[in-house]
C-alpha cells in the first residue's frame, strides 16, 4: 500500500500561526500536491520549496511541483492517478481535464496473500455498556425494528409507528426507538431470478440486526410476491429463550387474535393487511400496536451490561469525498480500524467500485490465498454488472467529488482504501450476507452512500462511521452513525452535523493517530449510550435501499 500515514511533506512556512501558502504531498514520488489553504490559492502564491502558482488552484485541488510534459504519469499517493493530455507547468492547475485516467489494474496475476501474516499487538481492557443478545450478538442501542415485505404497507405501518412512538413509547422507557424497515422491494419484481437473493437476504438479515434485540415483527399486505415464509424460512430467525409461566403463552405472552400470526416460538409476528379479521384501516393500526407491544415489552426488561470492545461490529464508509479524504479522515479511521482489530473487534470496509483500482493492494494484504480470490471474485462480478449497464467504473465519480478535488476514480481509490488500516484482511463478504467472523473484513457493496449503509446493517454492523469533505446529513435510524469531517472549514460551518474534525491533521493541530484516538474514544462512548452522535439528536435518517440487481417486472 503507498504510504500515506503521515503525509511525506507539508509545503508551507514553518510558523503555524501565520496563514502561508499550504500543499500536501503524500508520497515522495509525487509529482503534484493539493492546495489545503481555506478558499485556495492564487496565482503568484509561492509554495516553500515548491513552485510559484501560475493560476489560481482551489483547495484541495493539485498544483504541478515540476513541468509535466504530455503524456506524463502524474504521481499522488505514490502511484499514477493519470497521464498529462497536455503540458502542465510547475505551479498550474492539475485537474481531470487535464489528466487521461489509467486503465483499470486486471484481475489476473494479482498478489495473493503475499504481504505475509502480520500480527498487530493486542489492545485489551477496553470496554463498552451494549445489550447482549440471545444469540451472543451485542447490540449498542435498543430498537423496536418493524419489518415490512413489501413497499405497499409503508403508509400503514409509518401511521402504526407514530401512534406506537407517541402511545405505547413513554410506557417502555429502556427502548430506544421504533424503526421502520421501509424498502422499496417485495412485488413488481423478477423474484426468482438468480441475483433476486441479494436483496430478499439483505431484508433479512437487517431484522436480525444486532440493535433490534432478537425480537422480529412483521408487516405484511397478503398478495405480495415476497411472502413472509419466504423471508423468513423455516430456521432462518434465532429461537429466543420463550421459557415462561403460567398459560398465557412463552415469556408471558397472550395467544394472538385473529389475523396475527407468530411463525414458531420465538420466531417472527406477521400481521397481514389483506386477512379477513381486519375491518377498516384502523383495525390494521390496533393489530399493528398490540403486536409491538409484545415486543417492547421484552426489550424494556432488558439492560446494559459491560461488554469487551470486541464485541464492536463496525462499519466504515464514506461519501461526499474530496482530495483531504485520504490525508485526515480516512487515515484517522484507518488507524482506528486497526485498534479495532488489535482490540478483537468486527470492522468491514465496503464500496466496490472505490476500492477497485487498487485490487492488488488488498489481495496481498489477503490472510490466504482463498480471502484473496473471494476479492478477485467479488471485483469480478461488480465488472460483469457494471458492463451490463454499459457502464465502467468512472461513472463513480460525482460533481462533488471532482469540486472538492478529486480528478477520477483511481485518484479517490486511493484515499479510500486507507479506512481499512493496515490489518490483514481475514474474511470477504457477498452482498447481502451476514458477518460471522472477527478481524478485517471486505463487504462487497456499491458505493452508493445509502446501498453500502444499508448492506453494512444486514451484515450485522452495531455502530458506523462516514468520513465526509463536502458535507452530508446522511443518518440510518437502526446504528449510531459518527461523521468524521476531512476538513476543519466543514467542521466550523456543519459544527452541529460533524461529530469529529479530522481536518485538524491537515492544519497540523493533530496527528492521524491523535484523531484516531479521538475516534476510538468516541466509538466506546457512543456505544455504551453515553454519547449521541448529531445524526441522533437531530433524527436524520435515510431509508433503507437494498440492492437489487435483478430485473423488474
Amino acid at each position: 500500500m503507498p504510504d500515506i500515514a503521515p503525509p511525506q511533506t507539508v509545503l508551507a512556512a514553518s510558523t503555524p500561526s501565520v496563514i502561508s501558502p499550504r500543499a500536501i504531498r503524500m508520497h515522495p514520488a509525487d509529482n503534484v500536491a493539493i492546495v489545503a489553504n481555506d478558499g485556495g490559492l492564487d496565482a503568484g502564491a509561492v509554495l516553500p520549496e515548491g513552485p510559484v502558482l501560475v493560476e489560481r488552484v482551489p483547495q484541495g485541488h493539485k498544483v504541478a511541483l515540476v513541468d509535466l510534459p504530455a503524456g506524463t504519469a502524474v504521481q499522488r499517493y505514490g502511484v499514477t492517478i493519470g497521464f498529462a493530455l497536455e503540458d502542465i507547468a510547475s505551479g498550474a492547475w492539475v485537474h481531470e481535464r487535464r489528466l487521461r485516467m489509467p486503465e483499470a489494474r486486471g484481475l489476473d496475476d494479482l498478489p495473493m496473500a503475499t504481504q505475509g501474516a502480520t500480527t498487530l499487538p493486542p489492545l485489551a481492557g477496553y470496554t463498552f455498556e451494549g445489550y447482549r443478545n440471545p444469540d451472543g450478538s451485542v447490540g449498542t442501542r435498543n430498537i423496536l425494528a418493524i419489518t415490512q415485505t413489501v413497499q405497499c404497507v409503508a403508509g400503514v405501518t409509518d401511521f402504526a409507528v407514530q401512534r406506537i412512538k407517541a402511545e405505547l413509547l413513554p410506557r417502555y422507557p429502556n427502548v430506544d426507538d421504533v424503526v421502520a424497515l421501509e424498502h422499496g422491494y417485495g412485488c413488481g419484481v423478477a423474484i426468482d431470478a438468480p441475483d433476486a437473493v441479494i436483496p430478499i437476504r439483505t431484508l433479512r438479515h437487517i431484522s436480525q440486526n444486532p440493535n433490534f434485540g432478537g425480537e422480529v415483527m412483521v408487516v405484511s399486505l397478503g398478495c405480495e410476491k415476497l411472502q413472509p415464509e419466504r423471508l423468513f424460512p423455516p430456521n432462518a430467525i434465532p429461537i429466543q429463550d420463550t421459557r415462561g409461566t403460567g398459560s398465557a403463552g412463552p415469556l408471558g405472552v397472550p395467544p394472538l387474535p385473529r389475523g396475527e400470526t407468530r411463525s414458531g416460538a420465538g420466531g417472527f409476528d406477521t400481521v397481514c393487511l389483506q386477512d379477513d379479521a381486519h375491518v377498516g384501516f384502523m383495525s390494521m393500526v390496533d393489530s399493528i400496536l398490540r403486536q409491538a407491544e409484545v415486543h417492547l415489552k421484552r426489550l424494556n426488561a432488558r439492560r446494559r451490561e459491560t461488554v469487551p470492545a470486541s464485541e464492536l461490529v463496525v462499519g466504515v464508509q464514506c461519501g461526499g469525498s474530496d482530495a483531504f479524504s485520504g490525508v485526515t479522515a480516512n487515515p484517522a479511521v484507518g488507524f482506528c480500524t486497526d485498534l479495532l482489530v488489535r482490540a478483537g473487534a468486527s470492522v468491514m470496509f465496503s464500496e466496490t467500485t472505490e476500492v477497485r483500482d487498487g485490487i492488488a493492494q488488498l489481495t496481498a494484504r489477503a490472510t490466504t490465498p482463498e480471502v484473496a480470490q473471494a476479492m478477485v471474485r467479488e471485483m469480478a462480478w461488480y465488472d460483469d454488472y457494471l458492463k451490463r449497464g454499459s457502464v465502467d467504473r468512472s461513472a463513480n465519480t460525482t460533481p462533488g467529488n471532482k469540486k472538492g478535488g478529486l480528478s477520477n476514480i483511481v485518484e479517490k481509490a486511493m484515499g479510500s482504501i486507507v479506512k481499512s488500516g493496515s490489518a490483514p484482511i481475514a474474511n470477504v463478504l457477498s452482498p447481502g450476507e451476514k458477518l460471522r467472523a472477527k478481524g478485517l473484513t471486505y463487504a462487497a457493496t456499491p458505493a452508493s452512500d445509502f446501498i453500502c449503509g444499508t448492506l453494512q446493517l444486514a451484515a450485522g454492523m452495531n455502530l458506523h462511521v462516514f468520513t465526509t469533505g463536502r458535507g452530508t446529513p446522511y443518518g440510518l435510524a437502526a446504528v449510531p452513525v459518527i461523521k468524521v469531517a476531512t476538513r476543519s472549514d466543514l467542521a466550523r460551518r456543519w459544527h452541529d452535523l460533524m461529530d469529529i474534525n479530522a481536518g485538524t491533521i491537515a492544519d497540523g493541530q493533530a496527528s492521524i493517530e491523535e484523531v484516531g484516538w479521538e475516534l476510538f474514544r468516541c466509538m466506546l462512548d457512543v456505544a455504551s449510550g453515553r454519547r449521541k452522535t448529531w445524526a441522533e439528536q437531530w433524527k436524520l435518517h435515510n431509508q433503507l435501499v437494498l440492492f437489487n440487481p435483478a430485473p423488474v417486472t
